[in-house]
């Protein structure tokens, strides 16, 4: 099993190393490649492909079992990675990025799943425990790894590296997670994906234009809001009439998971704002350098793996797991409060801590949601339970940070009209991205657009309260059911046949 694991979770690591690790090299992209115009694409299109894709995966692997997807999964990532490595043009890169997302999409969802069907409800914590430690250090590498190779060898191989990893993992996969030879007819919901990939680019355009690349009130921004809604409405009637639906309209039929899919976004929001604006924070208030600060995350991230850790032996123990995701509403709440006492005089240190405090927060509370959701559908719709999960995670973190970094622009820029003298003539494009900036200003000046940096990430944390709260509301409503003392795997399963199940050699 535990070769099995980290077969598995490598290709997991490889999807969430993807992220940072490009982003870390993306100001030496652009300029080698002469596209700042499409900076942001180089993220918005692997996001959109990933979070397009996560809902087929998980219904995919519920029909034609998990093994096949998945390596369909690691096909595509690792032929976008090897084609990136080789792009030539702007255009290139942003189109082979949307094929690696494609890939990543199942690589991130695929696995869980996977765990779901190997082990027991009542044994997964621990395992689920050690995936977020994967998560983690996944999370902390990629800046670190892609700054190396930016500096030291080529941004190529941000993308390059992922080949014989990705190898190892298929290798792994391949020989040691053995599929029985059980298939079932089925019937694709192809109108189906394609309602929900429509809805999902839209709304993922929607939020990441929305107030930066074009005005709220822009035709385009309106057209895209219709879109959404239009392919959101058309998606639920076609689900409730297909028969073997995307989105099984039973799974949301369950208290369950609808709870754990809307904490899902509100830890995704919380979370992921944390890591972007405590980073924010450090660089452009604290003057920690744009290297160091993802040295400064590691208390979030450790803090999240110590809560996932504890809470996978505490729930392996009781057989329960309520209460934990509701503690860790509340500690998580206490950590955006903490954050909301951070100032132009506060040391890093306290900043640091206040993560610490959140992160730990939401590791007790992330990935027993997908535990409690894996436990209270039925085996046949595991797959889709778990890619809804972590799409649901995902979309808060993307949609939280579009709209949230909407706020921080628009407060930043009437802090630095108020406090930084007009001469100076500093605007957010001045400065977004650029911390280096304030070096070569006066100190007095400095000093201003640290307190107005300060100001606006205050807005920020503000208006990240009200979302916190509100994940401590569904947590209280969040029931507690018997956890499985059997896997999908277990001989004389009658559900087992509805799909292929997962066995090891």
């Amino acid at each position: 099993m535990v070769v099995v694991f980290v077969g598995l979770m490598l290709g997991n690591a490889l999807a969430a190393l993807d992220t940072t690790m490009v982003a870390t090299a993306t100001p030496t992209i652009v300029g080698d490649l002469h596209g700042l115009r499409d900076l942001s694409w180089i993220t918005t299109a692997y996001l959109l492909g990933g979070m397009a894709m996560m809902p087929i995966y998980g219904k995919l692997g519920d029909l034609y079992g998990r093994k096949r997807i998945f390596m369909a999964a690691m096909f595509f990532f690792l032929t976008g990675s090897a084609l990136c490595g080789a792009a030539g043009s702007m255009t290139e890169l942003i189109i082979f990025r949307g094929l690696q997302g494609i890939g990543a999409g199942g690589l991130v969802s695929l696995p869980m799943a996977m765990l779901g069907d190997l082990v027991p409800a009542r044994e997964l914590p621990r395992w689920i425990g050690y995936s977020g430690f994967v998560f983690a250090f996944s999370s902390i590498a990629g800046p670190l790894v892609g700054g190396v190779f930016t500096e030291h060898a080529s941004w190529r191989w941000a993308f390059l590296v992922n080949l014989p990893l990705g190898a190892i993992s298929v290798s792994i996969v391949l020989r040691r997670l053995v599929l029985p030879a059980r298939r079932s007819l089925h019937r694709i919901d192809w109108a189906g994906a394609a309602l929900s990939v429509g809805a999902v680019t839209c709304i993922v355009l929607l939020t990441s234009w929305g107030g930066s690349r074009e005005p709220w009130g822009s035709a385009l921004i309106v057209a895209l809001a219709l879109g959404a809604v239009v392919f959101v409405v058309a998606l639920v009637t076609r689900e409730r009439r297909a028969p073997e639906p995307i989105l099984p309209p039973r799974v949301f039929r369950l208290s369950v998971a609808r709870v754990t899919l809307l904490m899902n976004v509100s830890a995704g929001l919380i979370f992921f704002a944390a890591l972007y604006f405590v980073s924010a924070f450090l660089q452009f208030v604290n003057g920690v350098s744009p290297g160091d600060s993802g040295l400064y995350l590691i208390p979030i991230m450790f803090g999240s793996v110590v809560g996932t850790v504890i809470v996978g032996r505490l729930v392996q123990r009781s057989g329960r797991y309520r209460l934990y995701p509701i503690v860790g509403a509340v500690i998580a709440t206490g950590g955006v409060l903490l954050l909301l006492r951070l100032g132009p005089d506060t040391e890093a240190w306290e900043a640091l801590l206040a993560g610490g405090v959140l992160g730990f927060g939401m590791g007790l509370a992330m990935q027993v949601l997908i535990l409690a959701i894996q436990n209270a559908v039925e085996l046949r719709d595991i797959g889709v339970a778990t890619s809804m999960s972590m799409f649901c995670r995902q979309f808060g973190g993307a949609v939280g940070l579009a709209l949230l970094g909407s706020i921080f622009n628009d407060r930043l820029a009437v802090w630095l009209d108020r406090l930084v003298p007009k001469r100076f003539g500093l605007t957010v494009s001045d400065l977004r991205g650029r911390p280096e900036t304030l070096r070569g200003l006066p100190a007095e000046v400095k000093r201003d657009v640290a307190l107005a940096f300060s100001h606006a990430l205050h807005s920020v944390f503000l208006a990240c309260v009200p979302i916190a709260v509100i994940g401590v509301v569904l947590a209280l409503m969040l029931r507690d059911t018997p956890l499985r003392t059997h896997s999908s795997t277990d001989p004389g399963d009658d559900l087992a046949i509805a799909f292929e199940g997962v066995a090891l050699e």
